[in-house]
């Protein structure tokens, strides 16, 4: 059964006496419902952005994966593409970005490994409904086994923010590991998120 993330919490990445080779980061939320001209409701989209940052020891940043960039230049985390609109009739139960991570294929000089989301046109997390993260194994059209999920939308330290830091893996003793961040950040965009991923998290 999936756990509930809390912030600093540390989830086990072993799988029945060895360790998990592949893990997704997978991204859940809906359009905003709004009431537009003679009082008739009508969907807002909404576009969130999960985006990763790979960091050396020193926590530098050498490389990320976003909208932008759909691949580490090591190909050994893909993001699904990126979605502008979120569930505009419902959630449907999928996922509308996910980032596929292939543990064994992250070089040597990669330290840690940070996951952020982002609000792309500044809507605030606490207005998107259903928003919720889940870390799991499987691919981005199956779902084998969830690890964890972290519900945004029923957050309240969320109210009023566009940026947040998801969580981290790190390596320890030859193994990496994951712990759950969930804080919200002042930021705005994807640089400055990374940056305070750098100074306050790593």
């Amino acid at each position: 059964m999936a756990i509930s993330l809390q912030k600093g919490q540390r989830i086990s990445l072993a799988k029945e006496g060895s360790h998990l080779t592949k893990m997704c980061v997978g991204v859940n939320w809906g359009a905003i419902e709004k009431k537009g001209l003679f009082g008739k409701m009508k969907k807002e989209a909404v576009d969130l952005d999960a985006s990763v940052g790979l960091f050396s020891e020193s926590k530098q940043l050498l490389d990320k994966v976003f909208f932008g960039q759909l691949a580490s230049t090591c190909g050994s985390i893909v993001h699904s593409g990126d979605d502008l609109t979120g569930d505009m009739d419902g959630d449907d139960g999928l996922d509308n970005e996910v980032i596929v991570v292939d543990l064994t294929k992250i070089p040597e000089n990669i330290a840690q490994v940070v996951f952020v989301l982002n609000s792309f046109q500044g809507h605030d997390f606490a207005s998107i409904p259903f928003a919720s993260i889940r870390i799991y194994e499987g691919t981005p059209d199956r779902v084998d086994e969830v690890f964890a999920t972290y519900d945004i939308a029923n957050d309240s330290s969320f109210s009023g923010k566009v940026s947040m830091i998801m969580g981290k893996l790190y390596r320890h003793s030859g193994a990496w590991k994951f712990t759950s961040i969930g804080d919200s950040t002042k930021d705005r965009q994807l640089a400055q998120t990374l940056q305070t991923a750098s100074t306050q998290y790593l």
